[in-house]
């Protein structure tokens, strides 16, 4: 069954970032939690599909506040298909360059943040836009996408370099090039991609080390609990402790 061959794709890729990441990982929750017990932000931005990683660090269930969603919405939105905000003017403006350097003219930053970029490729212009930002602006800047299938590519950004050349430290998603993974009898193209399993469990692999060593520091870390739980009498209270939190910080932002 192809459903299996799937399935062992996704599993091969969240063995190979087990098995070669973990130190970068490491690394990078490191420099995260630093961020944040600084009462600063880790922001997160990604294009596409490369947003669904930064949807799920936060908010939501499990997440903590100290990370901060930058996601365009011409960037992402692109369910239409066709018409407005289609699939075509999306391919298109992710690789306008100085789309990236408006975006982040929409923000305020501090050499105590750090920017957590996802990109499978690692080649378009927006995202090196806001790289080269986020590094003029003194922030670390940690990206998570497929850079070992990424070298020798050729970059759509005049800086001559892919968003991996540019950071500071790499968590590689261990994903091939192509992404869809599971060939499919009389047909060119595969389909089952994994870059969405590969960056989701890098995530979670990353965001539960910055959760552990804060906690081993003594931070209170402000979680989003779960809604739903019954006889859960204080979870109302904590959410919005949480938000209020959130608030606070994004005061400044």
């Amino acid at each position: 069954m192809l459903a299996k061959i799937w399935l062992q794709n996704a599993r091969s890729v969240m063995d190979q970032i087990e098995n070669t990441q973990m130190k970068n990982i490491e690394a990078a929750a490191k420099i995260m939690a630093d961020t944040i017990e600084a009462g600063r932000w880790v922001h997160t931005f990604g294009c596409g599909h490369a947003t669904l990683p930064i949807e799920e660090i936060y908010p939501r269930i499990g997440g903590f506040v100290g990370f901060h969603p930058m996601i365009e919405l011409p960037l992402s939105f692109f369910t239409n298909i066709v018409g407005g905000m289609s699939v075509h003017n999306f391919v298109f403006l992710e690789r306008v360059e100085g789309y990236g350097v408006e975006i982040m003219k929409g923000y305020n930053f501090d050499p105590k943040d750090c920017m957590w970029l996802f990109s499978h490729t690692g080649i378009n212009a927006v995202n090196i836009d806001v790289a080269l930002e986020a590094k003029k602006q003194g922030m670390k800047l940690i990206v998570f996408g497929s850079a070992n299938e990424a070298k020798g590519k050729q970059t759509r950004h005049s800086c001559g370099k892919n968003i991996f050349q540019l950071a500071d430290l790499v968590v590689d998603t261990c994903v091939p090039a192509q992404d869809a993974s599971v060939p499919l009898k009389n047909h060119i193209d595969k389909v089952g991609p994994v870059s969405t399993m590969g960056f989701i469990t890098a995530v979670w692999m990353t965001v539960t080390t910055v959760a552990e060593i804060l906690a081993d520091r003594g931070v209170k870390l402000f979680i989003h609990p779960s809604h739903n739980v019954p006889g859960d009498t204080t979870a109302k209270e904590r959410l919005t402790e949480a938000l209020a939190e959130y608030k606070a910080r994004i005061a400044g932002v």
